[in-house]
């Protein structure tokens, strides 16, 4: 998110400029008169955004070793996940005990660790794409059923058994959003290992032979 906002504002540092001196040169050495000089200006504000986001996109993705299709179809299901995300938060005004908010939390937390892993990294996406096309929506389908039956003011035996398969899921549905985040940060740690791992040969070199 942070990325997206920093280039955000370059794109916008880098357009103005550029564009007021089109409006200026325009202004102070053609013909084209105060309205053409500013549409110039704003059509030259357009053009260098659009440019400058394609370049950043472009180099963004190369970063990362993926083609700008993969990049953008990431991106897109980032965007996905945010809305899910945040309609799975409306919940949280709806619960009525400390269980059911304590449960919701662990889910969201899990959910926008996993999508923050991603948004660093969007190469992981493919070790959590289950996440993103599958188990995030199951989150977010159970848990507004279990909200919705909760609140339900006849609590009778069919809504009751209702709840409690309800909850199970809810508890599947954490244990499989758990393994995603595994997987995204399972690489990680397997670079702190080798790393660690060469620390402790160099250490071990460097160490004085014992008679």
């Amino acid at each position: 998110m942070m990325n997206r906002i920093k280039n955000f504002f370059v794109r916008h540092l880098f357009a103005l400029p550029i564009s007021l001196t089109a409006w200026f040169y325009l202004l102070l050495n053609t013909s084209v008169g105060f309205f053409g000089a500013t549409g110039a200006m704003i059509g030259a504000y357009a053009g260098t955004l659009f440019v400058s986001k394609q370049v950043q996109i472009s180099r963004t993705a190369k970063r990362f070793g993926l083609s700008r299709g993969e990049y953008r179809a990431i991106v897109d299901q980032l965007d996905q996940a945010r809305a899910k995300l945040r309609e799975l938060n409306t919940s949280y005004a709806q619960v009525r005990n400390v269980h059911s908010f304590r449960q919701l939390n662990e889910l969201n937390q899990l959910a926008k660790r996993i999508i923050q892993i991603v948004e660093k990294n969007p190469r992981k996406f493919y070790h959590v794409d289950s996440f993103f096309y599958a188990h995030l929506e199951s989150a977010v389908d159970i848990t507004s059923k279990y909200t919705m039956l909760s609140n339900q003011p006849l609590q009778d035996s069919e809504i009751k058994h209702a709840l409690i398969t309800t909850k199970e899921k809810l508890t599947t549905v954490k244990e499989l959003l758990e393994s995603d985040l595994k997987r995204a940060v399972a690489t990680d740690v397997e670079k702190l290992k080798i790393e660690l791992d060469y620390i402790d040969v160099a250490l071990r070199q460097h160490l004085p032979k014992q008679d």
